[in-house]
Parts: C-alpha cells; sequence; structure tokens
C-alpha cells in the first residue's frame, strides 16, 4: 500500500512520462499540443485519460451542469457516430447521464482496458500504448466534427 503522498508522486510521475512521450507528436493540424490536457474549445467538454490500479480509461466527458444542454451535445456526438467509430477503428460505450467518481451527472463515450495499473510500471507500456493512438485519434475526429459543436461555446 502507498501513502497519499506516494500515490500521487507515481501518478504524477506516468503523465510526467506519458507527456515527455507525447511530446514529439504533433497535432492532427501539424501543431505542438498539450495530449494530457486536451483543449477542445468547449466548455464542459473535455477528452479525458484516467488510470487507477485497476484499470484506464479514456473518452469523451459532457460535463455541463445543464442538463439538457449536456443531453444536446451527446446527441450531437451520436450525429458523428460513424465518423468517431471509424477513426478510432473501434466500439467506445455511450452513456447518457451517468455519474462521475465526484457524484456529478456526466455523459461518456469511453472505453476501458483491464487489468492495469499505474502503480505497477510493468503496466506502463500497456497504458501508454492504450492512450496514444486514441488521443490522436480523438484529436484527428476533433479537428474534422470540432465545427458541428460551435454553437456550444
Amino acid at each position: 500500500m502507498y501513502s497519499k503522498d506516494q500515490a500521487s508522486q507515481i501518478k504524477q510521475a506516468f503523465w510526467t512520462a506519458y507527456g515527455q512521450y507525447m511530446a514529439l507528436q504533433p497535432s492532427a493540424e501539424g501543431l505542438r499540443i498539450n495530449w494530457i490536457n486536451y483543449k477542445t474549445g468547449i466548455k464542459h467538454l473535455a477528452f479525458k485519460m484516467q488510470v487507477d490500479k485497476k484499470s484506464a480509461w479514456i473518452g469523451i466527458e459532457l460535463s455541463n451542469p445543464d442538463l439538457t444542454i449536456q443531453q444536446l451535445l451527446f446527441e450531437q456526438f451520436e450525429e458523428y457516430k460513424k465518423l468517431l467509430t471509424g477513426i478510432l477503428g473501434e466500439e467506445w460505450q455511450w452513456e447518457l447521464h451517468s455519474t462521475d467518481e465526484y457524484g456529478k451527472i456526466v455523459c461518456k463515450i469511453y472505453t476501458v482496458l483491464p487489468g492495469v495499473s499505474i502503480f505497477n510500471k510493468e503496466d506502463w507500456p500497456k497504458l501508454i500504448s492504450f492512450f496514444k493512438p486514441r488521443i490522436i485519434a480523438l484529436d484527428e475526429f476533433w479537428n474534422d466534427a470540432r465545427y458541428g459543436f460551435e454553437l456550444f461555446k
């Protein structure tokens, strides 16, 4: 078991290593990008990557406090589902109004890699191999689809 401080240091070390690994990867537009804190330009719409002691998760999270707007955003993504799935090359899970780790109602479009731990350095290559192609695919998707979401800025 790790202390809270040790756990925080391990997580920070992983995300630093991942950020350094991704630093040379340009965006779909050929620009430098912060892959860890990806900016969509739409408030309450985030591309997120999370990893804990049991699994890794990457996806799109819609967290607008107005549930009507949150649902409209989700429905807009549904309009782009074929494009998203085509770019990702895999089916993801779609959840309208689920609860996040803080008890807040969110919509999520995501995929999970089970059986990995951020606390096991031997899993780090698997985690990077899981996150990298998917965040790049999300960026490619967003490069094409973001104009359909301008209404929500």
